[in-house]
């Protein structure tokens, strides 16, 4: 049975609600400032927050979320859906009240997180150096798969959700991008993926290759990275939408929830759709960290993944929820 949680907890949930839906009003306010972060303190739990600084184009650490600080459950998850981890921590924690305020989760790039893994949790952010060892790695399915089979991650992996490609462009379209044929254009500055560091290149690839072949690819990828007319990201979900709100790109291949949660906060961002024969359908699923502090509260965040209430929350910024007879692919 729920417990009934007491005032401030009430208070802090409704606070949430509130920052929430203030967040399209707050960036529609703003017509020239679109550094993050985006969610205006929204996707950070800790009740007690003291001093408020955060100067978005100065000192920001937009990925990190919550205290670092003897934490009860730590998320490593994957960038491309930070957005949605504000409203999805309040419902977990609305469910389960005895984490309230004590979650942290960091939403960089999967590869990155898996360094960071290996390094003990440890991570350095400008002038800070922090360790929180992750509970809960969230990815694509190929990543985590692979790290129960190397043994970091411990099985069962939890899979429930998929996401699509879509081009993010700026609002209006002033380029005329219709298709992935376009990126190849002399005229088309784009953001992209690095595959060093950012899984998300893998599936870009594929749809190119499925849509132009080699040359397509090697346009986007080789010949105009050389020329300086494809930019390469390390945390594309960032990176991407802020360089084209600036006007440094034009165009640039994400996950088409990343390009939702652009245009549902007001920023000047659209997408074009790829077509299906093109297009990837990734699959993310989590596991928890071999070793993990907090296992059973890593195994209730797993659940909760799959509950309706989490489900509802993805399906607003255009995810699907994981079929297992589906085709799809990991990244």
């Amino acid at each position: 049975m729920m417990k009934k949680m007491n005032l401030p907890a009430q208070s802090f949930l409704l606070g949430i609600g509130l920052m929430c839906l203030s967040v399209v009003v707050m960036c529609r306010a703003s017509d020239t400032n679109f550094a993050p972060p985006w969610q205006h303190g929204a996707n950070s739990d800790v009740l007690d927050r003291g001093l408020i600084f955060t100067e978005p184009d100065a000192d920001n650490l937009a990925d990190l979320h919550g205290s670092p600080l003897q934490p009860k459950l730590s998320l490593y998850v994957g960038g491309n859906y930070f957005f949605a981890m504000a409203p999805l921590v309040a419902e977990f924690e609305h469910e389960h009240p005895e984490y309230l305020g004590k979650l942290y989760w960091e939403t960089l790039p999967p590869g990155l997180l898996i360094r960071q893994i290996r390094n003990g949790g440890t991570i350095t952010v400008g002038n800070m150096t922090l360790t929180v060892p992750a509970d809960v790695y969230l990815a694509g399915i190929g990543r985590v798969q692979s790290g129960v089979t190397e043994k970091w991650l411990d099985a069962p992996v939890v899979c429930y959700a998929t996401n699509t490609l879509t081009m993010m462009i700026a609002k209006g379209n002033p380029k005329h991008i219709m298709s992935l044929m376009d990126l190849s254009r002399a005229d088309v500055r784009l953001a992209m993926p690095n595959p060093a560091y950012e899984g998300i290149a893998r599936q870009i690839k594929q749809s190119l290759i499925q849509a132009g072949g080699e040359k397509l690819d090697q346009a986007v990828y080789d010949l105009k990275v050389g020329q300086g007319s494809t930019l390469l990201t390390h945390i594309h979900h960032r990176q991407t939408p802020l360089w084209i709100m600036q006007g440094k790109v034009d165009a640039g291949v994400t996950w088409l929830s990343e390009a939702i949660f652009q245009e549902s906060v007001g920023h000047p961002i659209g997408h074009v759709a790829i077509p299906n024969q093109f297009n990837v359908h990734a699959v993310y699923a989590g596991a928890l960290v071999h070793g993990a502090l907090h296992r059973e509260a890593g195994k209730l965040w797993l659940q909760f993944m799959n509950s309706k209430q989490a489900q509802s929350i993805l399906h607003r910024y255009g995810f699907a929820t994981y079929a297992a007879e589906k085709e799809v692919s990991g990244h």
